[in-house]
């Protein structure tokens, strides 16, 4: 099945939306992107999860993010199914604040690679996983997540994630298990101890364990 690796340039896709006709690339300008897949519209899991992620739009619009979701209905239906989306969300007065591609002949989920063969519809066919994908302003794709159908999505570890990611991309770091921002992060091993003093000025703290190895060095950014 195709599909898409780490630092593989994202494709640059036409698509139907909510919001119009679209090029993808055009879409994301210089902005980071994530785009969420869904199996179906008017469906229980798939319209919570497009109601968390209307509620925490202005978290990804704070990160610099521009959202889009995909499902495998028409525009006509889209539209339908995001005053319901909203009505859940606690903001039936709103309009939902991204747009969803039309993916109706399932071109994209197949392109992309976001068919589960465990899960089918009514008519026996292979239900659209609940894909993320974020794209860095590169138009290169930085993280890919892949749930079944069955299991919604959890955006408050997707907005860890685009956390760790931004950071990590301007800083020489990787964030540990369970890191969240303003805790401390690591050195990325392959800095010698010269170039930790030159990019860490304000100091790093190295574990000591029982190996002796230098390797768990901390820092604050």
């Amino acid at each position: 099945m195709p599909g898409l690796l780490l630092g593989e340039e994202f494709p640059n896709f036409e698509a139907d939306t909510t919001i119009g006709k679209i090029k993808f690339h055009d879409f994301l300008g210089n902005s980071w992107g994530i785009l969420f897949s869904h199996p179906k519209d008017y469906t229980p899991v798939c319209t919570t999860e497009l109601a968390r992620a209307a509620k925490l739009s202005s978290e990804f619009k704070k990160r610099g993010v521009k959202m889009i979701a995909l499902s495998v209905d028409s525009v006509e239906d889209h539209h339908g199914w995001s005053k319901d989306v909203m009505a859940f969300a606690d903001d039936g007065d709103k309009p939902l604040p991204y747009p969803i591609i039309a993916d109706d002949k399932k071109e994209l989920s197949v392109q992309l690679g976001m068919l589960d063969p465990d899960e089918k519809d009514k008519d026996g066919m292979p239900l659209t996983a609940r894909c993320v994908f974020v794209i860095g302003p590169d138009k290169k794709l930085k993280l890919s997540i892949l749930y079944p159908a069955t299991t919604g999505r959890n955006f408050d570890e997707i907005l860890r994630v685009i956390d760790s990611l931004q950071l990590t991309a301007q800083k020489k770091v990787a964030t540990p298990v369970d890191w969240k921002p303003g805790e401390e992060v690591m050195v990325i091993p392959t800095l010698s101890d010269s170039e930790v003093a030159k990019f860490f000025p304000g100091g790093v703290t190295t574990k000591q364990l029982p190996s002796s190895k230098p390797y768990l060095r901390y820092t604050k950014v």
